[in-house]
């Protein structure tokens, strides 16, 4: 089966989220996250978080990207019993019970994304309208190769030759605006 990992590309989700998940985190859409809440009175990273965010189960942190990924039954009772445990100590579900049906759900939701090819990205765009919560989703895939991009790639230079030209970002960045 598949399911749903947080993904960080760039450490840009510690800076636009309230909580950023942990890389590698079982993941949901997350949605409930804000039934108790008006969306429209939110602002800075708890609306970011509700624009763009899918939540981390471990963390309850908020992931712009998810990876998805193949997982084991066990993974999924695991990640499952996570989510319920959260939902039980974190927001009061009435028993248990309640809660595993409540992440079974949430986890049921989350594999219905992925009938995309493994390694695919998915982000969420999540907007308020008449009262109703509603999420676009969309898949990002390489052109070429089943893997995801990296955001930065370091490659080994062998022997003692350095590029001959260098860039200086600040003297451009100077220049460009016109000031000294």
């Amino acid at each position: 089966m598949k399911l749903l990992r947080t993904i960080r590309l760039d450490p840009s989700d510690t800076f636009v989220f309230p909580n950023a998940a942990e890389p590698g985190e079982w993941a949901v859409p997350g949605a409930f996250m804000f039934a108790e809440r008006d969306p429209d009175a939110l602002e800075g990273k708890a609306r970011a978080a509700f624009r763009a965010g899918f939540l981390g189960v471990q963390s309850l942190g908020w992931s712009t990207l998810v990876q998805i990924v193949e997982a084991s039954d066990e993974d999924r009772d695991s990640a499952v019993k996570a989510l319920a445990q959260q939902l039980s100590d974190r927001f009061g579900a009435p028993s248990m019970a309640d809660a595993e049906a409540a992440a079974n759900e949430e986890f049921a939701f989350a594999a219905s994304l992925c009938n995309h090819p493994l390694d695919t990205l998915i982000a969420l765009h999540r907007t308020h309208d008449g009262g109703e919560i509603r999420e676009a989703f969309r898949t990002l895939r390489p052109k070429d190769g089943p893997k995801p991009l990296r955001a930065f790639s370091f490659f080994d230079v062998e022997g003692d030759e350095e590029p001959g030209e260098r860039v200086d970002l600040k003297a451009l960045a100077v220049k460009e605006r016109g000031t000294p």
